[in-house]
């Protein structure tokens, strides 16, 4: 009746429509696109090790994307004071 035997799972043959045939990679490898720039990640350091190279990316930041940052929250504490018609008149003279 088959009350007892188990049923088997269903098994495909499946090749990846844009994988090259060369062998280069693991196509079923989960790994986020920003690994490649990240310090931190990657091989399996001590605990000691990944605090001193954050504290080395934290000494020698990118100027740039913190000048984009500033922007952006500028920008964000502005749009939130016209949402709340906050007065800016108070500022000027």
């Amino acid at each position: 009746m088959g009350l007892l035997k188990l049923r088997n799972n269903k098994k495909f043959n499946y090749t990846p429509r844009y994988f090259d045939d060369k062998g280069e990679g693991n196509p079923f490898e989960i790994k986020h696109k920003f690994d490649d720039f990240r310090k931190t990640v990657g091989s399996n350091k001590g605990l000691k090790a990944k605090f001193n190279e954050a504290f080395e990316d934290y000494k020698n930041p990118d100027k740039d994307a913190n000048r984009r940052i500033l922007i952006i929250v500028a920008l964000l504490i502005l749009a939130f004071l016209f949402i709340i018609d906050f007065d800016l008149t108070i500022f000027f003279s």
